[in-house]
Formats: C-alpha cells, structure tokens, sequence
C-alpha cells in the first residue's frame, strides 16, 4: 500500500477485522435471500445490509444496489435520531420508508436493530428491501399519483418488535394497508430474521476483538477511508464541467422535465450542482436530494480505486448542492414513485458532463430506467455495450419466466433480444428485450411507471440507441402507449415492454469487419441496419453476408421448384437439417433468453420454423428435428 493508503493501525488486523465486519453484513444479505417470499427480493436480490457505529456512521454495507449506497446511510442515522438511541432495548426493531426523511421511495423499507454485547450498545444493523406493494392507489404502489400521501403507507420510525417480539398490533396495522399481505409479511420477517442473524454474528466477533479497540478501528475506517477516496479524486481533471438532458413527461403533461448537471472536481472533492433543473412537479417523476446523492456516489464509486470501502468516510468527499424543490431536491409532499428514472438519468448526466475530460473511461448512455426487465447498456470505450442486462444504479438480477407465471397471474408471450436497438459504432451498444405479457385469468389493472420513450440514449461519437415502447395488443391494435400511465387490461389481453439500446461509441465506420459480421450472424444487426451506417470495407463484409443468405435462399427455391416438376426434391433428412439449422440461428439470436424459456422454447422457434417450411415446402413436417433450448 502506498502511504495515504496505510490505516494507522496494525495493517493485518485492520484488514481481518474490516472483512470481518463486511461478511456479517454479507451473512444477513443471504439470509433475507433465503428466507424471503416475493421475486422481487429473492431473486432479484433487490435489498441491501449495513452496519452503523454508535457515532451513526455507515461502517460496511453488502455487496448489493448501488441505488441503496446513500440512502440507507441517510435515513438510518434520521430515523434512529427521531427515534431516541436512549430507547432501543436488545431485540427492538424498526420500519421506516419514508422518502422525505431520506429513504428512498416508498417501496423501499428499511428495517433498524441496535447491536447490545454484555449489556453495551456497541451500533446497529439495517437493511432495506424494495416491497412489491405498500399501497396506495394503483398495483405495485407505482401509480401515476401528484402526492407521497397517494403513493402507499408512510412509516415514520416505528417500532415492530420489542424484545425479539414483533408487536402484532403495529404488525397488524401495517398489513393491513397492502392488497398483497401474506407476501410483504414473509418479506418483512425475511428483514427482521437478517437483522437477528447480524446481532448474533456481532456478538461473536465483539467477543473476539474487545468492545473498545473495535471502536478504534471504525474510527480508523472511516479516516482511512476518506483518504483513499481523497486521494483518488485528486488524482482526476480538477475542473468543472456541466451537461443537461431530458425525461420524457411528468405523467400528467406533455412538457418535458429539463435535468442539468455541473460537476465539479477540486481538492479532492465531487460535488454536484442541480440548481438549472426544472422544478418539482406534481407528479411521480421527482426525485429526493438523498436519491440524486445515490447518482453521485455511483459515478463516484467508478472512479476511484476498486479495492476502496464505501461507508461514510467515501461520502464524505461527495455532496449535492442547489435549492430544495427542484425536481431532483424534491420535498414534501412530492410524489416520488418514479424518481429513480430521474436519478438513473442523473448518473447517466454526471457521465456525460465528465466525457471531455474522461473520454477513455465514460460509456455512452444506456437505459436510465428502473424497469425490472433487462436493457441494453451504453458502449464503452474498448467494448461493446452489455446486453440484456440491468446497468448504472439498478444491480438486480433477472426475473426468470417460469417464476413470473408460477407467482403471478401472467404469461410471458414473448421474450426476445429487439434486432438493430443497439446504437452503432467503433463499439456497439447493448441491445433492448422485448417481453410481451398476457393476461389470460382475468381483467388486470396494468401501470406502465418508466421513461426514454421520446429521447434516445445518447451515443458518444456513435449512434443513438433505440426509444423504449409500451405497446398495447401488440399483436391486433398495437396502441402506443405513453411512460406514465395506469390501464385496465381485459382478460386475455397483452401488453408488449421494448426496453431502450444503449448508445454507441465511436464513429461506426471504424468497427472491426468481423465484429460486424458476427453481429448479423446473430441477429444483432440487420444487413440493411449495417449498410447503411459502416464504411466501403466493412459494406463488402456485409454484403457477402447478405450473398451468401441469398444464395442459399435461391437454392432451396430452386430446388422445391425441382420437386414440384416432378425432381428429387429435398429428403426428409435435409429438411430435418435444416429446421436445426434455423432452430441454432433463432437460439442464438435469443442467446440465454431462449434457455430461460424451458418448454416454451418450442414456441419462440416457429417463425424460424415457419421460414424454413416456407422454403422448403411440404418436405418439412411441423416441428421436425426441432431440439429444445
């Protein structure tokens, strides 16, 4: 380590002893995992663990959303404050989701336990868990709302077990606001079970390293920790620079939500200034100063080294200026529903604005949404943009089909990679997923709560990405739908979710000739899409591509002409052949997608199946030869 890296104290236990300290915050992360009941926490591992010192500072968190980096450190310290630390018993426990306190939005809910060894007060364990419902006035408590009051419950500190005992009155009283209890009551105990599990685990490592010297060496953390992140930053362009983009709408009216950032580097500080966005709006949209923190401390993350803690000594070099009632330093009674499209859109900005200076380390734009479907990220500087996958502030995994339709009253009618989405460039970016849901039990209520339907990810000197759609009855009326709405959905009906690209980088002309190829071999790319944007020498590459398509196409024409005269045909065996062949080529272009599909893969395959009967005529019996994904 070189100097202003070395913690003051012996450096061997320092480092036991952190790592110590981040597998018990790890070891609750897997126990709300494990004993949680709704997709959304146990699959897609949306929560986040933490421990506090008795000087209410964020010593560890797991490794989980970076969406949670700042607000858990925000809104347990409030809360446990308004609360009274003079009051926490061993075995006490509290809720609190409250937005304008400084959680995030309201379906995040942090749940608080004091860590007690032989009688001592020695910090506290939190975690927060994004619930799929807390009320309010539409499904997932996402509706198109003016108000937090209208969003869902709002839990100021409050305390739900006492002595290891949850309190059924207030445990009673919470339930009973949510339209899915049985789910938000497994979830809950899920928090509370990993709390218990980190008082435990506290405990035994107190008793192996003595009360006070652990004091010392969190104080000795969080020094060690703002000078490491101190000198990183430093070491960055010390300099200002600024950028502005937009949201699409408010939800209620069409004038776009201006977002404008300057970002200043100096003495090793980040500071962000948000004083030119628009004002808060009477609408979901807005989001809180401590949400438009968690953007900061993102991009902040990503610049300095990757071995650096994060707790509150990292914090303490970023800051966010500018007036409250902005529509990124919301307040109450502010709607913050979908205020993490606006943060995801903030980070994406805070990227933008540093391009000049970090033009080797900055991605174009991706997907700035929340939606729980994967997207196509911005392309890097040396790579590709990731695909299908969830990017920026969102670290949640996927939720598999088969689990959707056994949980809930959906099925997945499609699922596939959108062709041509990516924007192009010396690095193409990621591309969008379409995911089309049916609804064949009954009439549903339907909240589309997202953005980048009207402005395309942007590309740093490549292409711009492709636009999200919300499409109703996609396959009759296909009616566009807007970013913001809540509808009613009539048995058996479909609604179709495109997710955004991600932007390109660099000029397209410049991609690698086999890149290129290998992007329309498997269907990221059409040939025309690629004609049109790449240069003379690359146009060759892709026009033996489409000679060679075309070639085969003519010969299998010809000869099911051949057989129609009476020729030889094709043999069943060729045919079977071929529906492989088209069956490899349509996997592939759905990669793990089509995996994921299990027995449906069947069904995602017919139009591959379809092309090639078309060709080659009644020698192909439906479904010949197919393999299963």
């Amino acid at each position: 380590m070189s100097a202003p890296d070395c913690p003051a104290m012996d450096p061997v236990t320092f480092e036991v002893t952190r790592n110590a300290l981040v597998n018990v915050t790890e070891e609750m992360a897997l126990t709300i995992r494990r004993a949680a009941y709704s997709t959304n926490i146990k699959t897609r591992a949306d929560f986040s663990c933490a421990f506090f010192d008795n000087k209410l500072r964020c010593a560890a968190q797991s490794f989980a959303q970076t969406a949670h980096l700042v607000s858990m450190a925000t809104i347990a310290p409030a809360a446990i404050r308004e609360y009274g630390p003079e009051r926490f018993k061993p075995g006490d426990a509290l809720l609190v989701n409250d937005p304008h306190r400084g959680a995030s939005h309201i379906n995040d809910i942090t749940c608080l336990s004091p860590v007690f060894v032989e009688g001592q007060r020695v910090g506290y364990l939190a975690n927060m868990a994004h619930h799929v419902d807390v009320g309010g006035s539409s499904p997932a408590s996402l509706g198109v709302n003016r108000e937090l009051f209208q969003e869902g419950i709002i839990l100021p500190p409050t305390r739900i077990a006492v002595g290891d005992e949850i309190d059924d009155n207030v445990h009673k009283l919470i339930l009973s606001n949510f339209s899915a209890p049985r789910e938000t009551n497994s979830d809950l105990r899920a928090q509370l079970s990993a709390n218990v599990v980190g008082v435990r685990r506290m405990n035994d490592m107190i008793a192996r390293y003595g009360q006070a010297p652990f004091e010392r060496f969190c104080d000795e953390l969080i020094a060690y920790t703002e000078r490491w992140t101190e000198r990183d930053l430093a070491k960055l362009p010390q300099v200002t620079w600024e950028a502005e983009a937009f949201r699409d709408d408010d939800g209620f009216t069409d004038e776009p939500i201006r977002l404008k950032a300057r970002v200043t580097l100096h003495n090793g500080r980040m500071t962000l200034d948000l004083t030119d966005s628009s004002g808060q709006r009477g609408s979901p949209i807005n989001c809180t100063r401590t949400m438009s923190a968690c953007a900061l401390a993102f991009v902040a993350r990503s610049l300095v080294s990757s071995g650096a803690p994060v707790n509150t000594g990292f914090l303490s070099r970023l800051s966010v200026t500018g007036p409250d009632g902005m529509v990124c330093t919301a307040v109450r009674p502010a709607a913050v529903g979908g205020g993490w499209e606006t943060g995801q859109k903030i980070a994406e900005l805070i990227w933008l604005a540093l391009h000049p200076a970090m033009p080797d380390r900055v991605p174009a734009s991706g997907k700035a949404l929340i939606v729980n479907i994967g997207f196509g990220g911005g392309a890097r500087p040396r790579e590709d943009g990731p695909i299908a996958v969830q990017t920026n502030l969102d670290n949640t995994e996927n939720a598999p089909i088969e689990e959707v339709e056994m949980n809930y009253p959906i099925r997945i009618a499609r699922y596939e990679i959108i062709r041509d989405s990516g924007g192009a460039g010396r690095h193409r970016g990621g591309l969008g997923v379409r995911r089309d849901f049916e609804f064949p039990y009954g009439e549903i209520a339907f909240t589309v709560m997202t953005d980048g339907r009207k402005f395309a990810p942007w590309g740093l000197g490549g292409g711009d990405g492709a636009c999200a759609r919300y499409v109703l009855d996609p396959e009759g009326e296909a009616r566009e739908m807007p970013s913001k709405v809540t509808v009613t959905i009539r048995k058996g009906g479909r609604v179709s979710v495109r997710t955004p690209g991600g932007g390109g980088f660099g000029p397209a002309a410049q991609r690698d000739p086999a890149a290129l190829a290998a992007d329309i071999e498997r269907g990221y790319v059409s040939a025309a899409a690629a004609e049109r944007v790449t240069a003379p020498g690359v146009r060759r590459v892709v026009s033996e591509e489409k000679g060679r398509k075309d070639d085969e196409f003519l010969r299998l024409r010809d000869r099911r002409r051949g057989d129609q005269r009476g020729g030889a045909g094709l043999l069943p065996e060729e045919g079977r052949c071929c529906a492989r062949t088209a069956a490899r080529a349509r996997r592939a272009r759905f990669g793990r997608y089509g995996q994921e599909c299990g027995d449906r893969a069947p069904a995602l395959l017919d139009d591959a199946d379809g092309a090639a009967r078309q060709a080659l005529g009644r020698h192909l019996p439906r479904h010949a030869g197919r393999s299963r994904a």
